[in-house]
């Protein structure tokens, strides 16, 4: 079985034991939190409007980190304008405990 969830704006597909990283969510390692399922998938798929009555997704927060850098360069020709800045996104990683229905 598996749901889909939707945390910091975007959607992920969790698995009991899956790990995933997630957009920073302010909970400290080793706490629980707890995601409305949008969709539920396996033998029966219950699609939600917005989300399944009654079903909550389990996870624990493993820990925070950086993700990989990303360099932002600008340039403009002939005026000798050149910007470069670098942007690492904060993420928290989790793992999925339960997925309750």
């Amino acid at each position: 079985m598996y749901a889909i969830i939707k945390t910091g704006g975007k959607q992920y597909r969790a698995e009991a034991g899956s790990r995933l990283r997630v957009e920073k969510l302010e909970a400290n390692p080793g706490e629980t939190v707890e995601f409305e399922a949008l969709m539920l998938g396996g033998e029966k798929t219950v699609i939600g409007t917005p989300t399944v009555p009654g079903a909550k997704v389990v996870a624990e927060v493993v820990g925070h980190g950086k993700g990989k850098k990303v360099v932002v360069a600008k340039f403009k020709a002939k005026v000798q304008y050149r910007r470069k800045r670098g942007h690492r996104q904060p993420y928290t990683e989790i793992v999925v405990k339960e997925i309750r229905a």
